[in-house]
């Protein structure tokens, strides 16, 4: 009788397992999600637990490439490219966020606090502002650049360091007493009538105007005569019509209703002598 005994209780424990691995919150879930490999899309997680973990062994990522990249030793090909996996995990972070705050139904926004405390390390003087994991370098991004960023060795590398002096010299403001250095009355045009040539030209150039002018006037007057003429020719051919009444001119006269109700009146005649003659 043990043998169907520990059947049915082999039975119950798997059925007992299944059911805590379908619970999320439940301690063999979330060893599981320790377990199991990161989903490529963060949209394919459908539980609040694994999302926040899978958040976290992110971040534990960006942590250990921000202290790697630390090391000016590396070579400028390796700095290159754990700088550019370190920006990847960042991306990849802000999409787990995302889906967190949408598993939690909004309670959950990492994204709004880690700019908050990244605005706070700015003003501090460069602490770690959550970007970066917790390590004390949040890395440093140049405008336009879409967000990306240059963390430890990696600012220091040929073409890049070039980049942050080119943003330093545009980001330098001159002062009010620097520009009203190079203002001369010439800026405002007062002495623009004192060498002669301003007159000069707006001499040329009334002169062309007066010229224009008159063609202008003269084109106008032969359209003006072109026109009196075709109206008399018009005016000529119009005395020759004929006026048939309500002030409608013809060029031939036309009948009356008497004249074309007889006419209709022999042809009805001769048709019919046609028909029955």
């Amino acid at each position: 009788m043990a043998r169907p005994e520990e059947k049915a209780q082999a039975m119950l424990n798997k059925w007992v397992r299944m059911r805590e691995e379908s619970d999320p919150t439940s301690k063999i879930s979330r060893n599981s999600a320790y377990r199991q490999k990161r989903p490529f899309l963060a949209s394919h997680c459908e539980h609040l637990a694994d999302a926040e973990h899978f958040r976290k062994q992110i971040i534990r990522e960006i942590s250990d490439g921000v202290k790697k990249i630390q090391n000016a030793g590396l070579g400028e090909h390796a700095i290159r490219d754990l700088n550019d996996t370190i920006n990847k995990l960042i991306r990849e972070k802000y999409h787990w966020n995302r889906r967190i705050l949408e598993l939690s139904k909004g309670k959950k926004d990492y994204n709004k606090e880690e700019r908050k405390a990244m605005l706070l390390a700015e003003k501090d003087g460069g602490t770690d502002g959550g970007g970066g994991g917790g390590d004390g370098d949040m890395g440093t991004g140049l405008k336009g650049s879409g967000g990306y960023r240059y963390f430890g060795a990696a600012k220091t590398l040929p073409g890049v360091k070039e980049l942050f002096a080119r943003h330093a010299q545009k980001l330098t403001k001159r002062k009010r007493g620097d520009i009203y250095k190079y203002i001369t009355p010439d800026y405002y045009g007062l002495r623009d009538d004192e060498d002669g040539v301003l007159l000069e030209l707006e001499g040329e150039m009334g002169t062309e105007n007066q010229k224009k002018l008159r063609l202008c006037v003269e084109e106008y007057n032969e359209i003006k005569k072109n026109a009196t003429t075709e109206d008399d020719h018009a005016n000529e051919e119009s005395s020759f019509d004929v006026d048939i009444g309500n002030g409608i001119p013809a060029h031939l006269a036309v009948p009356s209703q008497q004249v074309v109700a007889s006419v209709l009146l022999q042809k009805k005649k001769a048709a019919l002598l046609d028909r029955f003659g």
